[in-house]
């Protein structure tokens, strides 16, 4: 057990991801890892293929989720392992993001064309592919048809809650999306809470999450430098939360995510499956 190489935070072209699930599970074999989490964001959809794909290669697979929450006013990302999929109130509320989601398209489409940026709607939901179209399949066609550099640029200047062609979807309240997956027999790990991405949740925050139920807290993650690291680390186990480790792989739609290139420790592990 001491020796598993264990990656928490995964994506497939089930949601933002490069790699059929299938696929992802190869290569997560070559990277050699042992324990491998698909966490596409707010589907399921890639569970199935990415067992098959598992067992073959040896993998143990743990069906996840990331789920896209808003936690006062701005957006966080939460991780969900171990739930009942089927649970309805789980399925209602991503129900209703997949159709906020698939909705908003239009309305941001038409945002584009008033800044002199045409795309193609039926292009997006080609890249798209089998998965849920967000954001990421916009930005893949805006650096396509050269309107962008890179995807980097699509959304600091068009796609994120600051752009210029933003449009609000729903999300859950992250206190929501906590109360859910724990209702669905599951655990929630907070992702990358002091990253690139928005404002960094503070200590007192977390100590509210884990009187709600939050289980972990993704620790080591390549948007947290090595003091941030300490820092999570060190609250953690204040908190008696689970650290994670995890690359955040998606395929070639992100740099410097390498499958393996953070692990989370098999102890740390142990714990978080205790909660399931």
């Amino acid at each position: 057990m001491s020796n598993l190489r264990i990656d928490l935070h995964t994506h497939s072209d089930r949601s933002d991801g490069t790699d059929d699930p299938g696929t992802l599970m190869a290569k997560a074999a070559q990277a050699g890892l042992d324990v491998v989490a698909l966490t596409d964001h707010d589907t399921t959809a890639g569970w199935a293929d990415a067992q098959i794909a598992a067992d073959h290669h040896g993998i143990r697979l743990i069906r996840g989720i990331e789920l896209a929450t808003k936690d006062r006013g701005r957006g966080q990302h939460l991780l969900g392992y171990g739930f009942d999929p089927a649970h309805p109130a789980l399925v209602a509320m991503l129900q209703r993001g997949t159709d906020s989601r698939d909705g908003r398209i239009p309305t941001l489409l038409s945002k584009l064309r008033g800044l002199g940026i045409d795309l193609d709607e039926q292009a997006i939901r080609t890249e798209a592919g089998a998965g849920s179209i967000g954001r990421p399949h916009v930005a893949a066609i805006m650096v396509r048809d050269g309107h962008v550099p890179d995807q980097q640029t699509a959304f600091e200047e068009f796609l994120a809650p600051h752009g210029r062609a933003y449009v609000e979807r729903y999300a859950p309240t992250l206190e929501e999306a906590i109360g859910v997956l724990n209702a669905a027999g599951g655990v929630a790990v907070l992702a990358h809470a002091r990253g690139q991405r928005g404002r960094a949740v503070s200590d007192e925050r977390f100590d509210q999450l884990a009187a709600l139920g939050l289980a972990g807290i993704e620790v080591d993650h390549q948007e947290h430098d090595a003091r941030t690291r300490a820092d999570l680390r060190a609250l953690a186990q204040e908190l008696e939360l689970v650290a994670t480790g995890s690359s955040d792989y998606h395929g070639s739609r992100k740099a410097n995510h390498d499958l393996g290139c953070n692990l989370t420790d098999p102890d740390e592990f142990q714990r978080l499956l205790g909660n399931l």
